[in-house]
């Protein structure tokens, strides 16, 4: 597969630089924690707690400092809007096609992608959190089968304060005062014991909350708070 299949060209990956480098500093002060947990080669998969819309641009480069492009998944209705379509495109996004037979095409892409070496950035809940005070939700398990079909680790990422520039659903941020993005990184989530298991929906389930309960642990420990015992379920409410 040809390299502008896993990493964009040159241009592209300049030009994202340039624009979000410094977008990123000017808008955010930054706490990163734990950025070494990061490995530098080979694929992985990068699995995060969602807030806003702007999480993804500052996630991307505090990925990108600590040694990894990531290889997002983002809603296929982006692909469509003219001019951005063809950005993301070139930045190796992968569509997801969600409700429909096309997703599984996605996790697909994703496995090869993989192989091929590359850092798969991940939202286990598949939208901005609903949960009242902004804790993870029930993730999906799209996350849980990409991990245990390809055997590549999984790393906790939680964040805080991307809620703080851009409340989820506003349209405006909040420039003044400056806020400050809290990043930590977990140690890879110990799936060993699903290892040989059949991907049914019950052992599907349980890895899934596994890599929730790692997210959710290192996002206590930015916010110095005790997370809830049971996690968010909309499905539910």
């Amino acid at each position: 597969m040809s390299r502008r299949l896993t990493r964009p060209s040159r241009f592209w990956e300049t030009l994202a630089v340039v624009i979000v480098k410094p977008l990123s500093w000017l808008l955010v002060k930054r706490d990163w924690r734990h950025g070494d947990r990061v490995p530098r080669t080979g694929g992985v998969i990068i699995a995060a707690n969602h807030l806003s819309w702007t999480d993804p641009v500052l996630l991307s480069h505090f990925l990108y400092n600590n040694g990894r492009w990531p290889v997002i998944l983002a809603k296929v209705a982006l692909f469509k809007v003219p001019l951005l379509g063809h950005a993301v495109r070139s930045l190796c996004v992968i569509p997801v096609e969600r409700g429909s037979s096309e997703a599984a095409r996605s996790l697909h892409t994703a496995a090869q992608r993989l192989r091929e070496g590359c850092a798969i950035f991940f939202y286990p809940e598949g939208t901005c959190t609903r949960d009242p005070r902004l804790w993870p939700m029930v993730g999906k398990t799209g996350v849980a089968r990409l991990a245990l079909e390809s055997g590549a680790p999984v790393i906790p990422v939680a964040h805080w304060g991307a809620q703080e520039l851009l409340p989820y659903g506003a349209k405006r941020p909040r420039l003044f005062p400056r806020k400050t993005f809290h990043v930590s990184v977990g140690p890879p989530v110990d799936l060993s014991r699903y290892a040989g298991e059949p991907p049914h929906a019950e052992v599907l389930r349980a890895a899934t909350a596994d890599i929730m309960a790692a997210i959710t642990e290192q996002l206590a420990e930015l916010r110095g708070e005790k997370a809830p015992e049971t996690p968010y379920d909309p499905a539910g409410r």
